[in-house]
């Protein structure tokens, strides 16, 4: 008998938590797992008593379900999604819905909804931040792919996402990849927020020689001004953290992990030749901590100078707080121009403003400043670069002078700061009206014959040198 609004495929937490967030809303869902234990675990566990049902078939959770049937897939990205279609389509009817709520790579997802739009089946690829909190009490929902579905997922998907001022933090992206794309930006800039947090981190306690509860009272107070964010307040909470045996971080091992969203942004910044330098440090500096063996043995072999912290202690958390604060805009600023050069590259309308808003609440990166970004584009919806901002320009000016402080004394005491440093030299790059391309230019050209422009002649004349000859 059909009688669910929408079924569920995947019980992992965060599959279980949007089940319940959906549930409620007032909406009846069916959730399957190819596990069969884990559909009967849930319905005597958590969803004891709500109008959650239970399947131990595809073909019998599609059999509740209203028409449009729609279903939410929830589980690993990549080959296991296009086997569960695969499994599910000879059950489905043309006009149905499918939605992908995993970190899925953007281009599949562009597969994904052409191939089955010839099939009548309207394909939905949801980027899904808040981890599994937000997915239980509303999560930010970023939506893409086939137009035509989104009135049919509308109500369900902005009804379970977090609510900022009242406004849902859930809106149509654009088409095909679009949602996820904008969901894996949002992943690239997470990489970068707590890897310059963790470098702050760092230099409190290996150059200012802070203690745990010196630092989580720190992160704190930054966690009510300019800082305020979802990343600076759990930062605070886990240095607070005590357990039996004393403060739990100090036993956790150096040994990053990822998923691979990061890398994703990264190499999809290099695809499309933008800078996106700092998050492309995040994700190297979690590929070097990947490397602690070898670091406990150059950590015996290899020199670094003596590490003496001289200056006001005071003084210097307030240049951390200014350096944090500066690298995190230079961090938003990359991923937007990445966001911008997808948007040509792909032809998507991309609604920049908006897609700040959806970030404010409910997700990982929801930030004090992202209403800022709304209104840089407000301001400016040609805005090539959230730098050339009247806000965004003047807090890098008032913030430069301690971040560029920390990045040397870091230096200087040998402690590193690739995100920190990789933000700062984006930045000099960036406002430098002249760089020595010039010289890497005359390189290719003597040794490959590559050619070049010259400043004073026309843009587009290209120009070669017998660089031997002199001619």
């Amino acid at each position: 008998m059909s009688e669910a609004d929408i079924g569920l495929i995947g019980l992992a937490v965060m599959g279980q938590n949007l089940a319940l967030n959906m549930s409620d809303h007032g909406f009846k869902v069916a959730v399957y797992n190819r596990t069969q234990d884990k559909v009967d675990d849930f319905l005597a566990g958590k969803a004891s008593g709500r109008d959650i049902q239970g399947a131990h078939s595809i073909a019998a959770l599609v059999a509740t379900l209203n028409p449009p049937r729609r279903v939410m897939m929830m589980v690993k990205a990549g080959q296991a999604v296009d086997d569960l279609i695969d499994q599910l389509l000879p059950h489905l009817q043309p006009g149905d819905i499918l939605l992908d709520g995993g970190n899925e790579l953007f281009t599949h997802t562009n597969r994904r909804t052409e191939a089955l739009a010839r099939q009548g089946i309207l394909y939905v690829g949801t980027g899904i931040s808040g981890g599994e909190a937000g997915a239980r009490h509303g999560p930010s929902i970023m939506p893409g792919g086939n137009p035509d579905a989104w009135p049919g997922v509308k109500g369900i998907l902005q009804a379970i996402a977090a609510r900022v001022d009242n406004q849902p933090c859930c809106e149509w992206i654009g088409a095909g990849g679009a949602g996820h794309y904008v969901k894996m930006v949002h992943n690239g800039i997470e990489y970068g927020d707590m890897q310059l947090i963790c470098e702050a981190y760092d230099f409190m306690q290996r150059g200012l020689g802070l203690d745990q509860d010196q630092m989580a009272a720190i992160f704190a107070r930054w966690n009510t001004g300019l800082l305020d964010s979802y990343l600076v307040e759990i930062t605070a909470n886990i240095l607070a953290f005590k357990d039996a045996e004393g403060p739990t971080l100090a036993r956790i091992l150096d040994r990053a992990g990822q998923k691979g969203t990061g890398k994703s942004t990264a190499v999809n910044a290099l695809d499309l030749g933008i800078p996106l330098t700092l998050i492309g440090e995040s994700v190297f500096a979690r590929c070097l901590s990947a490397m602690k063996d070898e670091r406990v043995k150059a950590a015996a072999f290899l020199p670094g100078p003596e590490q003496v912290f001289n200056d006001d202690v005071a003084e210097f958390t307030d240049y951390l707080h200014d350096a944090l604060y500066a690298a995190k805009i230079i961090s938003y600023a990359q991923g937007y121009m990445l966001l911008r050069e997808a948007a040509k590259e792909y032809g998507w309308q991309l609604n920049y403003g908006a897609i700040s808003l959806l970030w404010r609440g409910g997700c990982i990166i929801r930030s004090a400043f992202l209403g800022k970004i709304k209104l840089a584009f407000d301001n400016n919806p040609t805005l090539e670069n959230l730098l050339l901002d009247e806000f965004f320009r003047d807090a890098i000016t008032h913030a430069q002078a301690g971040w560029r402080r920390v990045v040397c004394k870091a230096t200087e005491l040998g402690i590193p700061t690739p995100a920190f440093a990789a933000a700062l030299a984006y930045y000099d790059g960036y406002r430098s009206a002249r760089l020595p391309a010039n010289l890497l230019q005359a390189q290719r050209d003597y040794f490959g014959a590559h050619t070049y422009e010259r400043i004073d002649r026309p843009r587009g004349e290209m120009y070669h040198t017998q660089w031997l000859s002199g001619t």
